[in-house]
């Protein structure tokens, strides 16, 4: 008997109809195409494109819906479901959910994708045979990300995150530009299929840009200003931190640089309302 692979279209016969739908045939080997699988009638020994995948009892099944993701043939899938220590599962359009495992998922959960997501995958296959879909690596967003032109710079851009590290962030922008976000150009660090907004800090020679989350200063330093307030008042009125603390004490408290939060502290002496001594500041009632 010969191997028709799952994830792959094939041209079969059809050989009989059955009472769910249709047997078809190719080299001595059947698939059943249920009824719901097809949206017209078929008649016996007419030929049709398939595609085929293993249902949730292990079979291999047809249909005739042709999705644009398959093995090496990559496209956007929207997440549909996330189940912790397992991974997320993608619709390509077919009756059935594909798998991304967490293997190919980032390390913390944290910034797994949510249900709305979208991922760039293709499809491959474990031992048994079952579909699992593969995210798109850099290598293969680099063979078809756009080159940025120069007066990209301080365009607000949006993009999907397709990469997800320590160092930083990468998303690939409406405009197909491959743009990168420094941990310290965000607040928070973006899922993986997240869908951000930005601004452009610098076009590179390579055509890529890198991206800020963060807003202009002015708006960016009242944000902040805001935020030591509210950690003044959670905190009897007065916090261990002044223009000279540790950056990386600053950092892991507010989430902000320092020079971010020197500028709020400059703002809130200047509007009256904390001032600076042994070290400490104090909120002024």
């Amino acid at each position: 008997m010969n191997y028709l692979p799952t994830g792959t279209v094939q041209t079969m016969t059809v050989l009989r109809k059955i009472d769910t739908g249709y047997v078809l045939g190719k080299n001595s080997t059947e698939a059943l195409l249920h009824h719901n699988e097809t949206e017209k009638e078929l008649d016996i020994e007419q030929e049709v494109d398939v595609f085929l995948y293993q249902d949730k009892k292990g079979q291999t099944v047809a249909t005739t819906i042709l999705p644009t993701i398959r093995l090496d043939v990559f496209d956007w899938a929207e997440v549909v479901e996330v189940i912790p220590n397992l991974g997320a599962f993608v619709d390509i359009g077919i009756a059935k959910e594909i798998l991304v495992s967490k293997d190919d998922l980032p390390l913390f959960e944290d910034v797994w994708p949510k249900t709305g997501d979208m991922l760039y995958v293709s499809l491959g296959r474990d031992r048994k045979e079952r579909l699992l879909a593969i995210p798109a690596t850099e290598g293969i967003f680099k063979r078809e990300w756009e080159f940025a032109p120069e007066n990209t710079l301080n365009a607000q851009v949006s993009g999907r995150v397709y990469l997800t590290s320590k160092e930083g962030t990468a998303i690939i922008t409406e405009e197909g530009y491959r743009g990168f976000i420094h941990h310290t150009e965000r607040k928070t660090e973006p899922r993986l299929g997240e869908w951000v907004k930005g601004r452009v800090i610098e076009v590179k020679d390579d055509g890529t840009v890198n991206i800020s989350l963060r807003p202009l200063k002015q708006y960016s330093m009242t944000e902040d200003a805001e935020i030591i307030v509210n950690f003044l008042v959670e905190n009897g009125g007065v916090i261990p931190f002044s223009d000279k603390s540790d950056p990386d004490d600053i950092r892991g408290t507010f989430n902000i640089s320092k020079a971010a939060f020197k500028r709020a502290l400059g703002k809130l002496m200047k509007d009256g309302k904390i001032e600076q001594r042994a070290g400490k500041t104090f909120l002024i009632e």
